[in-house]
Formats: C-alpha cells, sequence, structure tokens
C-alpha cells in the first residue's frame, strides 16, 4: 500500500510542471511533442518541458473552463469531477482541432497555431464551435462482458 502524502510529496519534487491536458494524452485522445513521461510509485505521469508552453496551456483550459461554465452545468468553487474534466480536455481539443483544421491533436502545435492565427491571443477564437464540441464529446463506451 502507498502512503499517499509521501506520492504527492514525490509528484511534487518529481514533476514540478505537470502537463496540463494529461487526461486527454493519458486516454490518447491526443499528444504533445512536449509531454514526458514518468512512472512514480508505478503510476505513470506526465510533464511539460517547456514552462511558457505549461502557462499557455493552463490560459487556454481556463478558457475552456470559462466557456463551458454555462453549457455544462458548473458551479463557481465546486471542484470539476474526472467526467467533467476529460469532457473539457478531450471534447475542447477535439473542438480546437477542428477549427484549426489540424490533422493530428497534437496540443503545443495547435496553440501556437491558434496564438498564431488570431494575433497571439486564445480569446479570439471562435468558442461557439469550441463549446458545442465539449458539450458534445462522448467517453468511449466500455466493451461489453462476453456471457459465460
Amino acid at each position: 500500500m502507498v502512503d499517499e502524502a509521501a506520492y504527492r510529496r514525490t509528484l511534487a519534487e518529481a514533476n514540478r510542471l505537470p502537463c496540463v491536458f494529461r487526461a486527454a494524452l493519458l486516454a490518447r485522445q491526443a499528444v504533445c511533442e512536449l509531454a514526458e513521461h514518468h512512472s512514480v510509485a508505478e503510476r505513470e505521469v506526465l510533464a511539460c518541458r517547456s514552462a511558457p508552453a505549461h502557462l499557455n496551456c493552463e490560459t487556454l483550459e481556463r478558457l475552456f473552463v470559462e466557456r463551458a461554465t454555462f453549457p455544462l452545468k458548473l458551479y463557481p468553487g465546486v471542484p470539476l469531477t474526472h467526467g467533467t474534466v476529460m469532457r473539457l480536455h478531450c471534447g475542447g481539443l477535439q473542438g480546437l482541432q477542428q477549427v484549426l483544421g489540424a490533422l493530428q491533436p497534437d496540443v503545443h502545435r495547435m496553440v501556437a497555431q491558434a496564438q498564431e492565427e488570431h494575433e497571439g491571443s486564445l480569446v479570439q477564437l471562435p468558442w461557439g464551435r469550441i463549446v458545442a464540441q465539449i458539450v458534445a464529446w462522448k467517453p468511449r463506451r466500455r466493451a461489453e462482458k462476453p456471457e459465460s
């Protein structure tokens, strides 16, 4: 059994810049050229190799939450559930990929392309189309258990 407090301390020391979109990357819904894979206590963790890129991803994530607050019925101050985080990250990145016409959902490249195409500001993105993808995103269905 792992002492969770010790795990969190070790994780904080080993992973100074945790990947913002780790849920989408671990679910294989997106990739990132700056993500580094590590194992801590037999758990897979992702770290970002670039502080400026990490800041850009944090900004994008905050915009996903801000723009999808009303359609997803999110309440201020209430922690996001895992399912909601998955929907925000996977659906948001899928929407961003569609808006940009990107061939591959590479987070770092899409953020850079979005900033380049919208005068350095992620706020100028067509958020209606991105939020529609966030709302429409559904997790993969689990395989049916075979009858014995």
